[in-house]
């Protein structure tokens, strides 16, 4: 087959940082507040804009708190852990590496007890098993296996027990059921293509009386600590967080999300995050050298797309460099633990187009190699 002539406009398909929103550019970024304190009233302000743009985009509810914390989300998510678990036994679900982290981080640091239900990269564990007396901990997209939960029918509506949800490569692409979950956590730099360092995090009414209720046995770094001697710290929660936030950082979320509303908010943003993944349903169908990990179409990502190929790792990798040499496809090679294959981000920020321009190459330079 000989080479393609047309290149994808952006071939950026990493899955974290994720692509930049379509035209962004540095001029969006130039009402930044640079050397101004974030804890002044325009600091203050820029860093409220973030919570209350991002409840708006995403339809977080009113009684829902919104806090910019520190350490990407894996920050947000410890935070939520070390601050809120202990008082009931766990059951945690995951099936890549992720996912897997926070059961290790829940019996060999914070040794509590748990349930561990896990399954093989491109296949969900038994949701049915959840406990509604317990805590339950999962990610509602597997990044690294293109995996993630149908929808969250299996969470019951009368738990005892918290239910915390991981979802950094899930808002923004999918349909969040806000009220099935007690903690949200997620990154800047995954589905709006945000800078990286800042996480968010989302507490229920549930979740916040958790706090307030439950002083946990261990000690709390300073950067975890959510309550005082008065309670829950809410100027988290109003534009004041725990330690200096980048306020140039903060302008271009701010810029992200002002993009998804533009474009039509969240319904638009999961309309074109599926159609990503049309493209590459339809290529897939129509070959046998190449096909999802994920095992079965209802739990497909249509964010971190993973795929396997019939082709031994060496050739894999071969064909990764030969599309990053020609311009084709950044980043695409699958996450280090998970099986040989390719991987592209298909969030909201990539255009379909290019996802249209990016086939024809995955073709040529199978070819290439096999």
């Amino acid at each position: 087959m000989s080479k393609p002539s047309t290149k994808p406009t952006y071939p950026n398909f990493s899955s974290g940082p994720c692509a930049k929103h379509p035209g962004f550019s540095l001029d969006e970024l130039r009402d930044t507040p640079f050397g101004r304190s974030h804890r002044s009233p325009l600091g203050k302000s820029k860093l409220a804009q973030a919570i209350n743009d991002t409840r708006r985009v995403l339809g977080v509810p009113a009684d829902y708190r919104i806090g910019i914390v520190p350490a990407s989300d894996t920050g947000a998510f410890e935070m939520a852990m070390w601050s809120l678990l202990g008082p009931r036994k766990i059951d945690v679900f995951h099936w890549e590496s992720f996912g897997e982290g926070w059961a290790i981080d829940t019996a060999k640091q914070l040794k509590l007890p748990m349930n561990e239900y896990k399954a093989e990269y491109g296949r969900l564990p038994d949701l049915s098993q959840a406990n509604p007396e317990n805590d339950i901990i999962f990610a509602w997209n597997g990044t690294t296996a293109g995996v993630k939960v149908p929808n969250g029918d299996w969470i019951a509506d009368d738990r005892k027990g918290i239910v915390m949800c991981d979802a950094t490569s899930a808002v923004f692409a999918m349909d969040i059921p806000w009220k099935k979950l007690d903690v949200v956590t997620f990154s800047w730099q995954k589905v709006l293509g945000g800078e990286a360092a800042h996480g968010m995090l989302v507490l229920s009414p549930r979740a916040a009386e958790r706090l307030v209720s439950y002083k946990p046995a261990w000690p709390m770094p300073k950067i975890f600590r959510m309550t005082n001697s008065k309670g829950i710290m809410e100027e988290i929660f109003e534009g004041s967080p725990i330690n200096t936030p980048s306020m140039l950082a903060n302008e271009d979320y701010l810029a992200a999300l002002a993009w998804a509303e533009k474009i039509g908010g969240i319904t638009e943003l999961i309309r074109r995050s599926e159609a990503n993944l049309a493209h590459f349903e339809k290529f897939v169908a129509e070959r046998d050298w190449i096909d999802f990990l994920a095992d079965k179409k209802e739990y497909r990502s249509n964010t971190s797309v993973c795929f396997i190929l019939k082709l031994d790792p060496d050739k894999v990798k071969k064909m990764v460099k030969l599309l990053e040499a020609d311009g084709v496809a950044y980043d695409c090679a699958s996450y280090k633990e998970a099986p040989s294959g390719l991987r592209f981000w298909c969030g909201g920020t990539i255009e379909p187009s290019d996802i249209e321009k990016l086939l024809p190459w995955l073709d040529w330079a199978y070819g290439e190699v096999k």
